[in-house]
Order: structure tokens, then sequence, then C-alpha cells
């Protein structure tokens, strides 16, 4: 089991700089990894077997096989009720009136590997978007910095250096804050657009997909209909035609097990709640957000916090000079840097800002 997930081990390395914030971090790492991690599983036959196995008199198995894995199975509609005590055969799989009676295919289970890992890389788009547009700011303006142990002489020519690139740049960085709230925005819309393109990749069955899983175990034994089941059923139908030694066609239905389908159905209940509590992190950051750039009180407070060794006087003599920009690159600093260096950094940039109105 290590082996198949010890190509994602680098995912979780942890940046010596943070550039971003943890609800950005759940995007672009906690869920990239999930879905690698899954797209990995559903492809190891050594835990789960083969994906199908298929039973018909006549036909070779591996032939059936390979057959009904290209082109398809199904299962019969209004026989998906069943149980195996009642009516001795599997849900979905009685006898049907071909014309009469609905069926429904399922394509899905060959593409999944490749869906989950093509949304691994659409959750990946926003932090490789961040990247490219911060350049390396933030590393470059922390100069070592973020370490406890630095000689005096070194510190105080960082800290003047910083000092410096504030007052020249003040009022210049507001480009830089509002493109990363742009990202933040773009994770929210690509979360909703997953859920939306899960919803169609399963035949509008995943949008209440984790809800009935949870109605369904809340239910009475003689009751329950197992959602699980429909949209993910581990025996279905397959129907293979062939020339006869006349050439009449001769149809053959077989029964088709998907051991595959015991994995997928576990997965898409973990990411269907997995991308609902994503979603309400996502919106709650954005108007979070929001009210932070509408609200310079509220910047003055979360600097506050994050310069909290700092008297408040000068953490206030800077909120005023600051634009949303100014103050994000400083936020973003406060992350990245020793909270003793933080404080006389503060209180150097607090001199220089009140120096300069003065003059």
């Amino acid at each position: 089991m290590f082996d198949v997930f010890g190509s994602v081990k680098g995912l979780l390395k942890i940046d010596s700089v943070c550039i971003d914030n943890n609800v950005f971090r759940l995007h672009y790492k906690a869920t990239v990894i999930v879905l690698v991690a899954f797209s990995l599983l559903v492809t190891s036959r050594q835990y789960i077997g083969d994906p199908i196995d298929c039973i018909v008199d006549e036909i070779p198995p591996h032939v059936m096989d390979t057959y009904c894995w290209i082109y398809s199975t199904f299962t019969v509609v209004n026989r998906l009720g069943g149980t195996v005590g009642k009516d001795m055969v599997q849900p979905g799989v009685a006898s049907h009136v071909e014309g009469e009676d609905e069926v429904k295919y399922h394509k899905y289970y060959q593409w999944v590997c490749f869906v989950l890992f093509f949304q691994a890389m659409l959750f990946y788009v926003p932090r490789y978007l961040w990247k490219s547009w911060e350049g390396g700011r933030i590393k470059m303006l922390v100069l070592d910095l973020n370490y406890p142990i630095v000689s005096d002489d070194c510190k105080a020519d960082r800290k003047e250096l910083l000092v410096n690139y504030f007052t020249a740049n003040l009022h210049t960085q507001n480009f830089y804050a509002i493109r990363f709230f742009i990202c933040e925005l773009l994770n929210f819309i690509n979360v909703l657009l997953q859920i939306y393109f899960m919803d169609f990749f399963l035949d509008g069955e995943f949008s209440t997909y984790g809800s009935d899983v949870v109605r369904f175990t809340e239910m009475e034994p003689e009751q329950r209909e197992d959602p699980m089941s429909k949209v993910f059923p581990k025996v279905t139908k397959c129907t293979f035609h062939k020339y006869g030694p006349s050439g009449t066609v001769q149809k053959f239905d077989g029964l088709c097990v998907l051991p595959l389908n015991i994995v997928n159905e576990k997965i898409y209940v973990f990411l269907w709640f997995w991308f609902v509590l994503l979603t309400l992190c996502t919106g709650l950051s954005l108007l979070y957000r929001a009210v932070v750039v509408i609200s310079p009180q509220v910047r003055l407070y979360l600097l506050r916090a994050r310069s909290r060794l700092s008297p408040q006087d000068q953490v206030e003599t800077i909120a005023k000079k600051c634009q949303i920009g100014d103050w994000f690159v400083l936020y973003q600093l406060g992350k990245n840097i020793d909270p003793l260096i933080y404080k006389e950094l503060i209180g150097d940039l607090a001199k220089k800002l009140d120096g300069r109105e003065n003059v």
C-alpha cells in the first residue's frame, strides 16, 4: 500500500515560506492529494482484483470481460429495489423485456481514474497562477528573517532593506493583493464547477449522493433501497452478440461482477462530504476577504493580532498609511518572520512613516 501512495508524498512537503492561507492549501494540497491517491487506488488491481468479471456460456471469459468493460454494462431500473432473499436475484439484474423495461447503462467506471486525476490538476490551477503572479516576492522580502537566530548586524541590514522597500513602494502593491483575491475566487468557482461536473459524470446522481446515503442509514431495514448500489452497482448485465454458423446473430445475456465499484462507492461518498465542506469553507473565506477589503478597521484589528508584541500606536500609524496591497504584504510577512524580529520591523517602519509625514 505504501508503494501505491508513495508517489504523492512529495505533495506533503511544507513550504519554507507561506504565501497563501489555510483554506487555499485545502484546495491545492489536501484536495489534490486526496484525488491523486484515489486515482492511484482504483488502478491498483493487486488490492481490488480484476475490475470486471463476467459469466456467460459459450463465450471465453476474457473476451466477455473485455467486451463488457469497453462497451458498458446495464441494470434494469424497475428491478433496482429487489433483494437477494426475496426475489432470488441481485437488484437490477432480473429478467427484462427489451424495448419495454427501462435500462440504465454504466459507462463511467473505465474513466474514473482519469477523471479523478484531471480534477486534481484543476484544483492546482489557482495555486499555479498565484505562484506565477507572486513571483517569489514574499520569499525575497523575508530574507531569512524567519529564523530566530540571526546576527544583529545582518538583522539590522535586512530590516532596513524591508523598511526602505515599504516606504519606496507604498500604495503601489494593490494589484499584487488583487491577484491573490482573484485566485481565492477561482478556488470557489472551481469547486462549484467540480460538483456540477461530477454530477454530469454520474448521470445526475452526485448532487444528492451523500445525503441519500445518510438517509439510507436511517431507514428501517425493510424499507431500504441502497443508493450506492443504484449509482455503483456491483452486479450488472451485459449483452454480447455474435454470428452463428449459419450467419444468424446470436445474443448472449451475461452477468457481470464489478469489484471496482466497492471502492468507487466509498470514494464518491467521501468526495461528496469533502466537496460540500470545502465549498462552505471557501465561501466563508470569501466573505471574510470581502470584509477585509471593505473595512480598514478590520485590517487594523488583524494587523494588531499579527503584531501582538508591538505597541498599538505603532500598528495604528502603519495601518493609517497602508492601502490594501501594503497591508496584505505586511500581513503575509508576519506569517513568515520571527515574532520578535517582526516587532522590531513594525517599530522601525512606524518611525519611518511617521517621520516622513512630519517632514
